[in-house]
């Protein structure tokens, strides 16, 4: 599996990174061939780093004879001057669309071609984040439109197949992808304002020995936030988390609370629960 996803690693970077070279059909077939270093996709041989051949590509669900179509792509005898043509608007495009428009666009158009036998959907993505790189003139960004994609998928797949079978009015897909956009950076905020949160906490407590038990525990619980677990850290939940004797789990938890780094929340006896001592917010 490693080689999968180093593959599409390399995929994302090259696009992002090289975001000013220019886009070709080498440069495409290189990525699809990064896709599957194999040859295969699953169990199957699959044609790497070529256009696809002359089967046909459909999306269907449901029993046979009774199949519903989602997706049919264009014959592989119009993909040579279909990919023609994209490559020659994603140039032409460059300077006159608005970066976010033409990175919808690009993405709605490449994945409607479907060139490929496999990995359309992939390449789609990296495409995008060249095309907002691009836009940027920033080979890295803060936020990534395709996992964001990937988080709403099913929407993703509705309105794509909707704005597909249409009359060419692709007006419904800008709108979900802007609005997409606009998600993937607050999702991003989100997680920024998570890791400014971890590194404060630990300048903070900076001071202190602790074990490498201890720090995981805490890790966990900075993972949740400010809002900690539901009902607090308690014995039972360090001893499944470090692994630990329920008499070392309350040792190390007493020595988090003496050094100032938990504290212990209201209530007592066997309820007794700890949440993180946060630094007070700036002013």
């Amino acid at each position: 599996m490693d080689r999968y996803v180093d593959g599409l690693v390399s995929v994302i970077l090259d696009a992002t990174r090289n975001y000013d070279k220019p886009l070709t059909e080498e440069r495409l077939y290189g990525w699809q061939a990064a896709l599957f270093p194999t040859g295969y996709s699953g169990m199957h041989k699959i044609k790497v780093g070529q256009w696809r051949g002359a089967k046909s590509m459909r999306v269907v669900s449901g029993p046979v004879g009774r199949e519903r179509v989602h997706f049919e792509a264009p014959p592989a005898s119009r993909i040579a001057d279909e990919m023609h043509r994209f490559l020659e608007w994603w140039e032409e495009s460059r300077g006159r669309v608005e970066g976010v428009l033409r990175a919808a666009i690009t993405h709605f158009r490449f994945v409607t071609i479907h060139p490929f036998e496999d990995g359309n959907g992939r390449i789609a993505r990296a495409l995008t984040d060249m095309a907002l790189a691009e836009d940027d003139r920033q080979p890295m960004r803060y936020y990534s439109i395709s996992s964001q994609i990937m988080a709403e998928r099913e929407a993703y797949y509705d309105v794509l197949e909707r704005s597909q079978k249409g009359d060419g009015e692709i007006t419904e897909w800008l709108i979900w992808f802007l609005g997409c956009f606009s998600r993937a950076i607050k999702r991003s905020e989100g997680l920024l304002a998570a890791v400014l949160d971890k590194g404060a906490f630990w300048k903070m407590h900076v001071q202190g020995s602790l074990s490498e038990r201890q720090r995981k525990v805490i890790n966990r619980m900075l993972d949740f936030g400010r809002g900690g677990f539901e009902g607090g850290m308690t014995t039972r939940k360090y001893v499944s988390l470090a692994n630990v004797s329920r008499a070392t789990a309350f040792r190390e938890l007493n020595q988090l609370l003496e050094l100032g780094i938990i504290k212990q929340n209201p209530g007592g006896g066997r309820s007794v629960s700890y949440d993180l001592m946060w630094p007070e917010p700036e002013a």
